[in-house]
């Protein structure tokens, strides 16, 4: 039953106890319920503060004090064992498979002596685009450049080239021997793939703090 009182309406016990169901019913007031992972947040830091309080931590001990702190940076170790592991892997994806339009998973080392093999046996084309890959490779696995999925030579060229400054015109006339080989069929001789030869094994063994000294 609902009694008027001066206009305005005043419900009795049983009928205030429907609207407040109703009105928890609302959907925005189960948008705001804490999750199990708040509550246990809440919980962790409250029993922290509580254990490190000056007033309790004569009574705990320092033993007991070394154990937690030890379990706290086991779990800030293990989070980040667990959160950093993607992340190399990502790395390790990016240093190797697609690279210059080729899936292709060999290590710059790999690519160094196939292409080396090539040259050998006077196979220049096949040389070069192995060899400007290996160069490409190689800075990958250094973390030197990142480029993006499906970069072309010059792309990578211009990233190294922010790298090594000195090498800019060096890289781009390597970049232009891949892509004459790769896309114009344009045959390489052996005195382009020479050139290339020695601007990946400058770029190998230089550091960018050497060049930026």
């Amino acid at each position: 039953m609902i009694r008027p009182l001066d206009d305005v309406l005043i419900p009795d016990g049983e009928e205030a106890r429907k609207w407040a169901e109703q009105e928890l019913a609302d959907p925005r007031y189960a948008d705001a319920k804490p999750t199990w992972f708040d509550m246990l947040a809440r919980d962790i830091g409250r029993f922290l503060a509580d254990l490190f309080n000056s007033d309790n931590s004569a009574n705990v001990g320092p033993s007991a004090l070394i154990i937690v702190s030890i379990i706290v940076f086991g779990a800030l170790l293990a989070a980040l064992i667990i959160w950093g592991r993607p992340r190399r892997a990502q790395a390790v994806r990016r240093a190797r498979g697609d690279l210059l339009g080729a899936d292709d998973d060999r290590s710059a080392t790999q690519l160094r002596a196939d292409a080396d093999r090539c040259a050998r046996a006077g196979d220049w084309d096949e040389a070069t685009i192995l060899r400007f890959r290996a160069l490409a490779r190689g800075l990958l696995e250094r973390d030197l450049i990142d480029p993006s999925p499906g970069a072309t030579a010059q792309a990578i060229a211009r990233e190294v080239s922010v790298v090594f400054p000195l090498e800019t015109a060096p890289v781009r006339d390597a970049a232009v021997s891949f892509d004459d080989v790769r896309y114009l069929r344009h045959p390489a001789t052996e005195s382009s793939y020479a050139e290339l030869a020695a601007t990946d094994d400058r770029l190998s063994a230089l550091r960018p703090e050497a060049v930026n000294a």
